[in-house]
């Protein structure tokens, strides 16, 4: 039969163990690589997202990023709050068609497509704080705009 500090014992263990997993379900890295599963081959590099640069240095809100399905930015997120990756809206893998052949899209329509949704999102951002600012693109400080400046080349 175990004893009762035995079983404190096994008991202990498995809070830490338990509580562990959860908190590292919870956490948000400090940088995000931009990968998505949905894509089978990219043709840029994947964005090194650093989340805790724009949270912390940039004062960045969740709602910046983060919106419900109305696109009512999500203010009230708090570090650790589970949040959905963008493919579960966004689900269309890639960018919309694109040249002359291409059909003619609504704003909605183009935002069905992650990529659109995602580059939409950032870029908009970065326009605007660019804008506020009067920062020009050989600024310091300067938030990118193009394509080059987020996705690193391919190796």
């Amino acid at each position: 039969m175990i004893n009762k500090r035995a079983l404190l014992l096994i008991l202990g263990i498995a809070v830490v163990f338990l509580t562990t997993a959860v908190y590292a379900g919870t956490t948000v890295p400090d940088v995000i690589k931009m990968e998505n599963k949905a894509y089978t081959k990219h043709k840029k590099g994947i964005v090194e997202f650093s989340h805790k640069k724009h949270t912390e240095d940039y004062k960045v809100g969740c709602g910046n990023c983060h919106h419900d399905e109305n696109n009512t930015p999500l203010d009230n997120l708090k570090k650790g709050d589970n949040v959905q990756n963008c493919i579960e809206c966004h689900k269309i893998p890639g960018e919309r068609p694109k040249g002359k052949d291409a059909p003619k899209l609504t704003k909605q329509q183009r935002l069905e497509y992650h990529a659109e949704a995602i580059h939409y999102n950032c870029k908009d951002c970065h326009k605007c704080y660019n804008k506020e600012r009067g920062l020009k693109s050989k600024d310091p400080g300067y938030a990118p705009t193009s394509c080059t400046k987020c996705h690193p080349k391919n190796k």
